[in-house]
């Protein structure tokens, strides 16, 4: 086996050779698919992370994601060569993708049409494994095995690539491989329909047909997003806890907060904002602190409007690493939060998302038109987001305040036209490819006060975001 692996190297080295030697002068339809790909996993890779590229060839794809600190391995001496010589503040080695050690971890990992030219997958995923931050991503495109006729057809015409025998892997191979290695896939999508560009039908074609049926099953390319399967335990102590509670007309619910809010973690702080309420809500909560003395709370006045306002507000206030919102309404029960806070510290996901719609409601607990357009914006959210997710308005939201800095830090790229706050986080959530996990409860009456809810004018508004983030996470 040992002599057959060897010709295997052998073989693809001096192939891979060959064509660095042409790869400069490469005018084929190759180069738009290069572009199209590249482009895609930049918006997936934020910058300035360390990233490590397994068959990086000339080194063009790792360049243009500008890391902090970019390393790429290819085993063909001529590809590293040439790759070090067209980008010199990068680092690149020739080194086997499945026996490779090296002394540091990566924020993310890359292969790029690199599985289906590999002896032993697996093994090269547990390689990969091993060098990946505990929070880190491995982003990995392969082939789809239906291209695997018209792309030898290309070959034989001059207009792609020559390639050896591939591993012509399935979704599910591909999954599998992953699941063995200690890897959890977070989600996974398709692109490029049309591998050369032609103007106003090119991109019909690969921003929006390819991600529709039937098309879809006839992309190039398929991509996969995968963490860490263990990635609890990551801090060196219990992490702390800050729970936002956005207030307005809820004075007849706050001394049950501070009575049922549970302790959680190493600390637990109550942060509430008052968005100027018609009753004496900001009084109240005032009053509480006073009589919970015991309780880490404090108060702020909205200056703004808005649910997404408020929480905006609590969070830079935050001190813990945990970040929790829970409505003032008390429709989510607060004994329920240590279940949101295991899911998150344990590493089962890292944005876990409050869930109304799987166990039955108490009777007045959502109106009828309101549960149908959440289980149709469940849908929709589902398609664009390449994740499942079940119910978008629920309150209750948990996260790392690390990755709320992160989501901060891209805001502008979705807008600022959120009233609510939940879908700025969700959409973020989904940017940075966190793992998005639904936690169910069970929904309640509310027993003081009306909802904040308008729902002919809120449901306007969120079409106007479905369509919008459709724009900005699914047809880019």
């Amino acid at each position: 086996m040992e002599k057959i692996r060897q010709i295997f190297y052998d073989e693809r080295q001096q192939h891979w050779d060959k064509v660095a030697l042409k790869l400069e002068n490469w005018k084929g339809w190759g180069v738009y698919y290069r572009r199209r790909i590249a482009q895609v996993f930049k918006f997936n890779i934020s910058q300035n992370q360390d990233i490590l590229e397994i068959g990086c060839g000339n080194g063009d794809l790792l360049a243009f994601l500008e890391p902090r600190y970019g390393l790429g391995l290819d085993i063909s001496p001529k590809m590293v060569e040439l790759a070090q010589k067209n980008h010199p503040g990068l680092d690149f080695r020739r080194m086997d993708a499945v026996d490779f050690s090296l002394d540091r971890k990566f924020d993310v990992v890359i292969l790029s049409d690199t599985v289906n030219d590999l002896w032993d997958v697996q093994s090269t995923l547990e390689a990969v494994l091993r060098h990946l931050k505990p929070r880190g991503r491995l982003v990995i495109n392969s082939h789809n095995r239906l291209w695997e006729v018209p792309l030898n057809l290309a070959i034989a015409l001059g207009v792609a690539k020559p390639t050896l025998p591939q591993n012509w892997l399935t979704v599910e191979d591909l999954t599998n491989l992953l699941n063995l290695a200690g890897f959890e896939p977070v989600r996974q999508w398709v692109e490029v329909l049309l591998p050369f560009n032609i103007p106003l039908i090119t991109p019909l074609f690969n921003q929006y047909l390819v991600h529709m049926w039937p098309f879809r099953f006839l992309a190039m390319t398929h991509f996969m997003v995968a963490r860490p399967r263990e990635t609890g335990a990551l801090r060196s102590k219990l992490p702390g806890v800050s729970i936002v509670v956005p207030a307005r007309n809820e004075a007849g619910n706050i001394k049950r907060i501070f009575e049922e809010t549970p302790q959680m973690g190493s600390h637990t702080e109550l942060i509430f904002v008052e968005g100027h309420s018609s009753d004496d809500t900001y009084d109240e909560i005032c009053r509480q602190m006073k009589a919970y003395k015991d309780v880490d709370a404090s108060v702020y006045k909205q200056p703004g409007k808005g649910k997404g306002d408020a929480v905006r507000l609590a969070f830079s206030k935050a001190k813990e690493d945990v970040l929790m919102i829970l409505d003032a309404d008390l429709t989510m029960p607060p004994e329920d939060l240590p279940r949101f806070y295991n899911a998150l510290v344990s590493g089962k996901g890292d944005f876990i998302n409050g869930v109304r719609l799987v166990y039955p409601m108490e009777k007045h607990a959502m109106r009828p038109l309101n549960l149908i357009g959440n289980k149709a914006f469940t849908i929709i959210f589902t398609y664009l987001l390449g994740q499942p997710i079940k119910d978008t308005l629920c309150g209750t939201k948990v996260l790392w305040k690390d990755d709320y800095e992160a989501i901060c830090a891209n805001r502008a790229y979705f807008g600022d036209f959120d009233p609510f706050g939940d879908f700025e986080l969700i959409f973020g959530a989904a940017k940075l490819n966190l793992k998005i996990v639904d936690m169910p409860i069970r929904y309640r009456e509310r027993t003081y006060g009306t909802t904040n809810i308008q729902r002919w004018k809120h449901g306007w508004l969120l079409l106007r975001m479905v369509i919008y983030a459709a724009g900005r996470l699914k047809f880019i």
